[in-house]
């Protein structure tokens, strides 16, 4: 039988808030085993203690900014809309069925003005990964780190053309190892090359000045930032959270990240996990002083279709030598001032190779010829730190802990994207970016405590 509801309820009823939640709300899980009170002492030196009109309860605030960024909302006037309507949301807060629900502008003026040039959203991120650490959410053995793009909230067409001076310098670490291979071959030493000035120019938003212009292979177009983050295996907690303009380079903030990471929580694991775009002979010289065993996927070779690479010659590190796939050996020819050791061919074996055109071409900027006769193969005095996360990324091991990356920090960055609504800036600056990323990820780690824990 069809039934129908006539007219609206409008009967007076005695409820509870309490009963309004169901008993396995997500909000009922986090208020369980998260205690938000270090909060207060966080921010403390930002408020009077005996003047000016009372504020509101900065849990409160921080807990509303939990909500936004743990349901998606897009901005916070519909923070305070949802909050008003939502009974759940309410009872997380502490708020009564008829309170008011603090105005949208109380968030912007404690960003903008209170905690602009602070750090606290920062320690409030700091305090909740501590937490899981001490609840044994964090192993400690591998960290996988990897950026995102994040959308600025400027617009692709409202730029100006600017040009940058910089200064480069030679690396005097670098110059040291080229001389040392050179005189071991009986070359003269390099000099050290004088100070180079050279003009950049780029185009600089005129809303989001602190944004980059991004223009990468297979990546959007336009003004983004970049979002670098770092996990840990076990659980997928987020460790750490950098912001820079969408130009930055991965590999430039990488090592430095990661110290950061290692000094604020004390733990240093055994592998460090990355894709291909962290694969820079810098970035693998200083995991190796660092005792870090890199799980990071090798570049993959992009030269013309049908020819042989380097790799598929062997060297020889003893006798200091290549050898092609017939045979012949290359010898040292000379290092240049870049840091790359030449190994050639002899033309009189290569004009009668059988194999000599899937080996000789020309291309100056990796592998060249003379007058298609000769093979030249360059190999950089630091070749020897992705010699060995090579040889680590081809075994059973190396395959299976590179395998987990995409089902930690990927997952992570496609959580912060889909469910939380990462992928477009909410506000402009790098500062307001930070927040919104730390609260964001924030949110995941208190999430996943919580859930964690109710098991």
């Amino acid at each position: 039988m069809m039934t129908r509801r006539i007219g609206e309820q409008q009967k007076l009823e005695l409820v509870m808030l309490e009963q309004l939640v169901k008993p396995d709300h997500l909000l009922r899980k986090i208020k369980k085993h998260i205690n938000f009170d270090f909060i207060y002492d966080l921010v403390r030196e930002f408020y009077s203690e005996d003047m000016g009109r009372p504020s509101i309860d900065p849990v409160v605030l921080f807990k509303m900014s939990l909500l936004q960024a743990l349901y998606g909302i897009s901005s916070e006037r519909r923070l305070v809309d949802e909050v008003h309507h939502n009974m759940a949301y309410r009872w997380f807060l502490g708020y009564g069925l008829t309170e008011v629900i603090p105005d949208h502008s109380v968030f912007s003026y404690n960003r903008k003005q209170r905690f602009e040039e602070s750090s606290v959203y920062e320690e409030i991120f700091n305090e909740i990964v501590l937490m899981a650490i001490g609840k044994g959410l964090v192993k400690g053995k591998i960290f996988y780190t990897d950026s995102t793009h994040i959308r600025a909230n400027a617009s692709n067409s409202k730029y100006e053309n600017k040009e940058d001076e910089e200064i480069i310098t030679e690396d005097e670490s670098l110059l040291t190892l080229i001389n040392e291979k050179r005189e071991s071959k009986g070359q003269k030493p390099l000099k050290p090359a004088e100070e180079k000035l050279i003009t950049k120019s780029k185009k600089v938003s005129k809303t989001d000045p602190d944004s980059g212009y991004m223009h990468r292979d297979r990546k959007p177009v336009g003004f983004y930032h970049l979002l670098h983050g770092t996990v840990d295996s076990m659980h997928n907690i987020m460790l750490g959270i950098h912001v820079t303009p969408g130009n930055v380079h991965d590999a430039t903030v990488y090592v430095d990240n990661l110290d950061h990471i290692f000094e604020s929580y004390e733990i240093i694991p055994k592998y460090v996990g990355a894709d291909a775009g962290y694969f820079n002979l810098n970035v693998l010289e200083e995991l190796s002083e660092r005792n870090l065993i890199p799980v990071i996927g090798p570049k993959r070779y992009g030269g013309k279709k049908g020819k042989k690479s380097k790799y598929w010659f062997e060297y020889f590190p003893e006798e200091d030598f290549y050898k092609c796939f017939e045979g012949q050996i290359l010898t040292y020819k000379t290092t240049t001032r870049q840091g790359y050791v030449e190994y050639e061919s002899d033309p009189k074996i290569c004009i009668n190779c059988p194999q000599r055109e899937k080996c000789l071409y020309e291309n100056k900027e990796t592998m060249t010829i003379s007058d298609c006769k000769t093979k030249i193969i360059r190999r950089h005095v630091k070749e020897y730190y992705a010699d060995e996360v090579r040889a680590f990324m081809k075994t059973e091991k190396g395959k299976s802990l590179y395998k987990r990356r995409k089902e930690t920090i990927e997952r992570i960055f496609a959580d912060m994207k889909e469910l939380c609504g990462i992928r477009y800036a909410h506000y402009r600056g790098s500062e307001g970016v930070k927040a919104q990323a730390l609260i964001t990820a924030t949110a995941l780690n208190i999430k996943k405590i919580a859930t964690i824990l109710s098991k």
